[in-house]
């Protein structure tokens, strides 16, 4: 319920300022400078969304995990949303999120913050070797070590039937 009411009051404060400007500076005006900032944002978004996806598909070659360029993308993904939206308190914060320097900057004020999700769990590290296994709950993070190089690397022998196929 908090949060449905923060975007509500977001929408509200954003549209009062919109409107706002628009009759300070006319009708035209604002139409132009919101149609303008949505394709700027559009051209933020497909320049800086072909970059991660570059990123994030060599670190894919090189056996990484991209985690990094996955945060980036959700970014991406939530400053275009939020350019699409008439306004300019929303613009302000998509351009935030399209652009390297305060994307990284936001990233950093974020990762600080207390994060207390339930029942989250993510993993960081290579796809070989060593992982870390996070996980949230309401209370407290818990990191835990997983060595996965000592595992039997045999593989397993079997057969699969299928139930549900009846030509047999």
């Amino acid at each position: 319920m908090p949060i449905l009411l923060f975007f509500t009051l977001f929408a509200l404060l954003d549209f009062v300022i919109l409107f706002t400007v628009g009759s300070e500076i006319g009708l035209l005006t604002t139409l132009l400078l919101v149609l303008g900032t949505g394709f700027l944002g559009l051209h933020l978004v497909r320049r800086e969304g072909v970059a991660t996806l570059t990123r994030a598909q060599q670190r894919f070659a090189n056996g990484e995990l991209p985690s990094d360029e996955l945060l980036t993308g959700a970014a991406l993904i939530f400053g275009g949303a939020l350019l699409m939206a008439p306004g300019f308190i929303s613009d302000a914060l998509g351009f935030m999120c399209l652009i390297p320097t305060s994307r990284r900057l936001l990233g950093k004020w974020l990762s600080r913050a207390n994060i207390r999700v339930k029942g989250f769990t993510f993993r960081t590290g290579s796809m070989h070797g060593q992982h870390e296994r996070h996980d949230f709950d309401s209370s407290h993070w818990e990191a835990k070590q997983t060595d996965h190089s000592d595992h039997d690397t045999d593989p397993l022998e079997g057969e699969f039937i299928d139930r549900h196929d009846r030509h047999r």
